[in-house]
Formats: C-alpha cells, sequence, structure tokens
C-alpha cells in the first residue's frame, strides 16, 4: 500500500495529486478519532473543534505575524490541538464520578457547535468568509506550494504518525486502553487510574487533529468555521466507521474509500450522489459492523496479539 502511495504521484494527473493529497490530510484527521474512540472507547463527537483550531491557529499566524515556516507552524498546530483537547477533556473526563458515553459525546459535539457559532460571528477571523489565501508553507527559503512535494510531505508525516499510533497501541499502554474499551470498571479494579488515561489518549488525539488541521489549511489556503463544526465531526466518524474502529489501518482505508466514492459519484450521478453513498454506506455498516477491514482482519486485530499464550497451537485467552 505504501508502495502504490508512493508511486501514485508519478502516474496521476496533477488535479488528481492534489486530491489525493487532501485525502492524505483527512487519514491523519481518522486516525486521531480511531485512537480516541476506536482503541479508548471515548466517543469524541466535536474532533473536528481541535481540527479546526489547529487550522485557525497557524491562519491567524501566517496572517498576523507572517510566520509560516514548517518548523514552526507545525508544531504549533499540534500544540493547539493538545491544549484545547487538555482543556476540554479536563472538564469532560476527569471529576469525581466517572464520566458516561452520553455525557462525553454531548459535550464535545456542544463545544464543536459553539466554536462553530462563535467563528461565524467574529469579524477578526473573517466570520463566515473565513480566512482566505493563506501564504504557502516554507521550509527555509523554498514554498511548498501544492502538487508532489506537499504529497510527499503530507505521505511521510502520516506514516510518521501511524507508525507511532502502531506502536503505541501495541505496548502495555495499548493493552490497557483495549480493557479499558470493553471494561472500564475492571480496569479500574486493576487499579489504574482510568480518568487519567482517557485523557492521555483524548489528548494525543487533539494534537493529531490539530496537525491534521494546519496542513489542511495551508493546502487548501483557506479556513472556514465548517472546519470546527458538527458536519466536520460526524465525517470523521462515518470514516473509522467504515473502515472498522480500532484498527488504525481502518481508519485509512475508510477515509479513502469514502473520499474516492465521493469523488467519482459527484462527477457521474451530480443529482443523486449523497444519496448514493448514504445508502452504500448504510448497507456496509449493516452487514459488516466491524468495516471494510473486517475483511482482511480477524477480530484479534482489534486487542493485538500481545495477549495470546504460547501455550499448544500459540493462541490462548486474553
Amino acid at each position: 500500500m505504501i508502495g502504490i502511495a508512493v508511486v501514485a504521484p508519478i502516474v496521476m494527473q496533477d488535479f488528481i495529486t492534489v486530491y489525493a493529497t487532501r485525502v492524505l490530510i483527512l487519514c491523519l484527521f481518522a486516525l486521531s478519532f480511531d485512537l480516541v474512540w476506536g482503541y479508548a472507547g471515548i466517543m469524541s463527537l466535536g474532533q473536528s473543534l481541535f481540527f479546526g483550531l489547529g487550522g485557525y491557529g497557524i491562519a491567524l499566524l501566517s496572517r498576523d505575524w507572517n510566520v509560516a515556516s514548517i518548523l514552526v507552524v507545525l508544531p504549533v498546530g499540534a500544540l493547539i490541538g493538545l491544549v484545547a483537547a487538555l482543556m476540554i477533556g479536563g472538564f469532560l473526563l476527569v471529576g469525581r464520578h466517572p464520566s458516561s458515553m452520553i455525557f462525553v459525546s454531548l459535550g464535545t459535539m456542544t463545544g464543536a457547535y459553539a466554536a462553530d457559532r462563535l467563528v461565524r460571528g467574529w469579524y477578526y477571523v473573517g466570520g463566515q468568509n473565513g480566512i482566505p489565501s493563506i501564504q504557502s508553507m516554507r521550509i527555509g527559503p523554498y514554498e511548498l506550494v501544492e502538487g508532489p512535494t506537499f504529497y510527499y510531505l503530507v505521505l511521510a508525516i502520516l506514516v510518521a504518525v501511524y507508525l507511532v499510533c502502531r506502536w503505541l497501541v501495541r505496548s502495555q499502554f495499548g493493552l490497557v486502553l483495549a480493557g479499558l474499551r470493553e471494561n472500564e470498571e475492571r480496569i479500574a479494579y486493576f487499579g489504574y487510574n482510568v480518568e487519567h488515561i482517557k485523557l492521555i489518549v483524548f489528548t494525543l488525539g487533539g494534537a493529531i487533529a490539530g496537525l491534521a488541521g494546519s496542513l489542511y489549511a495551508f493546502h487548501e489556503s483557506f479556513v472556514w468555521s465548517g472546519m470546527l463544526g458538527v458536519v466536520m465531526a460526524t465525517q470523521v466518524v462515518l470514516y473509522v466507521m467504515l473502515g472498522g474502529s480500532g484498527t488504525l489501518i481502518g481508519a485509512l482505508a475508510g477515509t479513502v474509500v469514502i473520499e474516492a466514492l465521493n469523488f467519482w459519484l459527484s462527477n457521474t450521478y451530480q443529482e443523486i450522489w449523497p444519496i448514493i453513498l448514504g445508502v452504500m454506506l448504510l448497507l456496509i455498516v449493516m452487514f459488516r459492523p466491524g468495516g471494510l477491514v473486517s475483511f482482511i482482519l480477524d477480530g484479534h486485530e482489534r486487542v493485538g496479539s500481545f495477549g495470546y499464550m504460547g501455550r499448544g497451537d500459540g493462541r490462548g485467552s486474553t
């Protein structure tokens, strides 16, 4: 799969390369949500808040301070997402009593909706018109414009983040996350601080989403209130749900498939393509609850192989 992604810009037309770059950025966004929901079981219906804040933060940094160096803007975008997730997660996840899934879901969704409405009416950040004409990101004196160079940059970042996330979920911490998702009370009984573990993974997901948002802003040269809103938050849920939650690779597959279908159907069936896409997604979710990745991976991928004991055929209980 990586080999195909590497050679793709060589054979693709320029406008397809630009579209593929956008898809890769959305894959990074989907990874952030899969880490939070697929592994820790935290249904964050406001993941777009961190994505949008990262984009708006670097857009303002570029417009008001003329800063566009990749060594500054990408870390700042990730930091904005991290701090925002830490603040919201501290309120929703850490307290005297364990927070319910409904409370966290509605709390994050409310945050995304409120941020969307606030930005729409705030003149300093462009209101409904957003912030257009963001300058190109730079590496030293060189500008990174949309095309193969930007594509390979995003691809390298995506692969690096994926490998870090995979290492994390395959570690002892990942085993705790899997147990947390399946049975939170039992993990707490073993002595783990459930609230702090949730906050750590929620904050990490926010940082990745902020990084994705900053890349998206520079690639599109534009940020708007929709990046923060509920529609974008719902979109990333569909990516992960279709591909298969709790697998990482499923988040990437779901994003690529949905965006590819979106591109093809919108050009082929311009009047009814949203209906066709909706029906296709509904059928897949109904008949393959494990997502597309369940066609090639078994259910143990959501827990990993670290729980198997070396007895008999090498397969024990988790």
